[in-house]
């Protein structure tokens, strides 16, 4: 299996997604329903996914199947914990399987809509935006032998602090994910007022970049608290990185899904079934499983009801996952990237990195 690694500020100066749509006229005339999808898709059957491309010509059977799991954690360590799923999918379907590495949530929904991506497993918040602007059709999530997994928001502070409810939180220093997130902003958005707490009145929010970061933020006491996803707090508990008994958990919400696999809208439906035969025949070797919080296998799933919680806190918090709002959002991890550069007074990334030897860095479809 090959890596690639994408940056995430090369990639969104070179893939601009309004270059990538077709004319408002042209597209009008072709669809009658699009729904909540953007101008390049539409969605006849009103299942609230892409529909594949009416024309055959446009239909693809690509050669090298390019897969990325969500960069909610160290891109670097998801390839290596999929290696084993990727050297079976390339056998399951007589294809070469490739993992691409991705450094942000923008760059791999964009990396879908521009066609460089078959198949990804997008967080929970970003797979709304990768079905509404680049044609994703979630199909499956990771799970065990009682069912798909789920996961809760939990806030945490150190189990030293003071803080014992939300309330003790007004005017503290307390640390989102980033703006599209799920469980790291827009589920904390819709529940925190509720019960009291209102971000960005009675806490300034801080966007950490990521739930790890949220994580050892707190660790390190340059938070005093952050809402994250459990399953993400739980998986570094199991590989050491933090020690449970250093955390406290003040407030959990109710389940919500966690990331979704998804499929290419334009694949030939005979491998677009191939694929999904393959990932819910699979079982996760012991070391994987242990990897990924001790799921073992694929479930299959459907954004119109798996993700009907997720919509719904968006629905909340007047957050829709449009172009606009997908924007805003990149240019908040730009920035925060050239800060990180700045801060360690580092060079910009390289447009792609792979490995000595490797096949070029932008597999062709």
């Amino acid at each position: 299996m090959k890596t690639i690694l994408l940056a995430s500020s090369a990639l969104a100066l070179s893939l601009g997604l309004s270059a990538l749509v077709a004319s408002p006229a042209a597209a009008q005339q072709a669809c009658a329903f699009r729904g909540a999808l953007d101008e390049a898709y539409c969605d006849a059957n009103r299942d609230m996914v892409a529909d594949a491309p009416t024309d055959p010509s446009k239909l693809r059977d690509p050669s090298t199947i390019v897969f990325t799991y969500t960069p909610v954690e160290d891109p670097a360590l998801y390839a290596s914990q999929f290696r084993p799923f990727l050297d079976y999918l390339g056998k399951c379907t007589g294809k070469r399987a490739v993992y691409f590495q991705v450094t942000s949530n923008a760059a791999q929904v964009e990396a879908m809509r521009s066609g460089r991506l078959h198949v990804a497993g997008f967080s929970t918040g970003p797979t709304a935006f990768a079905v509404n602007l680049a044609g994703a059709i979630p199909f499956a999530v990771k799970g065990d032998a009682s069912g798909y997994e789920s996961y809760k928001v939990v806030m945490l502070v150190r189990a030293d602090s003071p803080y014992q409810t939300l309330a003790d939180l007004r005017g503290k220093r307390v640390a989102h994910t980033s703006a599209t997130s799920n469980s790291g902003n827009l589920a904390p958005r819709a529940f925190f007022p509720g019960l009291g707490l209102t971000p960005d009145q009675d806490y300034q929010v801080l966007y950490s970049g990521g739930h790890d970061r949220s994580v050892m933020g707190v660790n390190a006491g340059d938070y005093d608290a952050a809402p994250v996803a459990s399953d993400v707090w739980t998986r570094m508990v199991a590989r050491g990185q933090v020690k449970r008994e250093n955390f406290r958990v003040i407030w959990e919400s109710q389940p919500f899904p966690t990331s979704g696999f998804a499929l290419a809208h334009d694949l030939k439906p005979e491998l677009a079934d191939k694929i999904r035969q393959c990932f819910l025949d699979y079982r996760f070797p012991e070391q994987m499983a242990r990897d990924l919080g001790g799921n073992d296998r694929f479930w299959p799933a459907t954004y119109a009801e798996q993700w009907a919680p997720v919509r719904a806190v968006a629905d909340a918090v007047n957050a829709p996952y449009n172009r606009a709002a997908f924007d805003a959002e990149s240019r908040r991890e730009l920035e925060a990237e050239a800060r990180k550069r700045a801060q360690s007074q580092q060079p910009a990334a390289p447009t792609h990195v792979a490995p000595t030897g490797a096949a070029p860095a932008t597999p062709k479809p």
